[in-house]
């Protein structure tokens, strides 16, 4: 029997008869004699066998592949990943261990949004400078539940072909599952579509934020000369899309995401930040579209990001929908039309909006090479603009950061026109 701290795969070579109920995956990882203490319970039936590693238990989700090849740390704790299981196509996750400073979720009262998630090999012990804890220690500290020794590649094939799929990760040292009921629960899940996941991460109250990038032997620095102050709305806001803003030259307010227009506009912002988030954003654009219909209107610079940017092509007119697979990754390459140049980006979405839908008043600023869809908007007649991508990156490359420059090129127009 397997040590609750016993996250790798079985040696190659040899096999274990499936537990009873189970369909493993073509070509998953082989195992010994020992049973598996891991599954991902596919809604279709298909159970996938491996060993756990992190908390114990079992959760519901929706099971995406990420193509980054880093910053694994920050991707668990992006609150747009809320309810989702996360399969990384890098083999190698966990070797650098985790730390306090690149944590991404900035409301650390909320507990982890992500669900699970699903590796290739085993977590080896940490092996960098900046590593302050264990890998599989962290994942344990954050609620996630982990399966290792999984084929990947054959998983992230299945998503690409079938779409994302809804799922049980189930972690048990003991070996023992009841499989038909992780089955059934596994069926019995909603999924993402109607989810309104951005009042699970939403901070509570409002709060200010200075803390700017991180630089190489200095670390984090302090806004201490702001030029702008910008209102950000929280629907599952990334501490590094802060910490840009304050680069930039803001001093920042943050507040939930139930904020009214006019609430946000009572504090006399000179530009309102709407943040990435989880969730379908019609059903959070519920409550959230009809007042950003309002501080569009104002006449207040506005910047949208990922959920940000699908709500605000709603309160513009246009529509959104589900993808087949989404964009999960850090390599995914966006045109800008403005600058007839191409970005590498980092995305993390499973909704779009969708290009024929956008409106006489609004042009499309940026597109995905990878399938065409639809990766910025801008307003024609207001100094309103978003993106689906994350220009923060954090991780991913920094292409695309001249979009903060941009947003206060916006303030410092109106600014200087008033």
């Amino acid at each position: 029997m397997t040590d609750e701290n016993d996250t790798g795969p079985s040696p190659a070579g040899r096999t274990h008869a499936p537990a009873t109920g189970t369909q493993p995956l073509a070509k998953t990882q082989p195992w010994t004699e020992e049973a598996p203490t891991a599954l991902l319970v596919l809604a279709n039936g298909t159970v996938i066998q491996g060993r756990g590693a992190g908390a114990t238990g079992s959760a519901v989700g929706e099971v995406c592949f990420n193509t980054a090849m880093s910053g694994y740390q920050e991707i668990l704790t992006d609150p747009s990943y809320a309810g989702q299981i996360i399969t990384f196509t890098f083999p190698h996750i966990g070797n650098v261990g985790a730390n306090t400073e690149d944590i991404e979720t900035s409301n650390l009262a909320a507990s982890s949004g992500v669900k699970g998630c699903v590796l290739r090999t085993s977590i080896t012990a940490p092996s960098n400078w900046r590593a302050e804890q264990d890998f599989n220690d962290w994942l344990k500290a954050r609620g996630i539940i982990g399966i290792t020794g999984v084929d990947t590649r054959a998983l992230t094939a299945l998503i690409r072909e079938n779409g994302m799929q809804n799922a049980v990760v189930a972690h048990a040292p003991d070996g023992v599952f009841d499989v038909e009921t992780l089955k059934q629960e596994a069926a019995a899940w909603s999924g993402m579509v109607g989810l309104d996941l951005a009042k699970e991460v939403t901070c509570g109250q409002s709060y200010t934020w200075d803390e700017t990038s991180w630089r190489w032997g200095k670390g984090y620095g302090r806004q201490d000369a702001p030029r702008f102050h910008v209102v950000a709305i929280d629907f599952g806001l990334k501490r590094n899309i802060l910490r840009e803003l304050a680069t930039v030259g803001c001093k920042i307010t943050v507040v939930p995401s139930t904020t009214s227009a006019e609430a946000i506009l009572a504090r006399n912002p000179d530009g309102v930040f709407v943040s990435n988030g989880p969730g379908d954003p019609a059903a959070t654009g519920e409550y959230a579209v009809p007042e950003l219909r309002k501080l569009v209107d104002s006449g207040v610079p506005v910047f949208g990001i990922c959920l940000g940017h699908q709500m605000l092509g709603r309160a513009v007119g246009a529509e959104t929908s589900k993808m087949h697979q989404g964009h999960h990754g850090a390599n995914h390459p966006v045109k800008d039309f403005e600058t007839e140049k191409v970005e590498i980006t980092s995305m993390n979405h499973g909704f779009a909006v969708t290009r024929d839908s956008l409106p006489e008043t609004v042009a499309e600023t940026h597109v995905s090479l990878f399938d065409g869809s639809n990766a910025g908007l801008k307003v024609k007649d207001k100094p309103v603009f978003s993106v689906q991508y994350h220009p923060e990156a954090s991780p991913g490359p920094q292409d695309s950061h001249y979009l903060f420059t941009r947003f206060v090129e916006l303030m410092e127009a109106r600014k200087t026109s008033v």
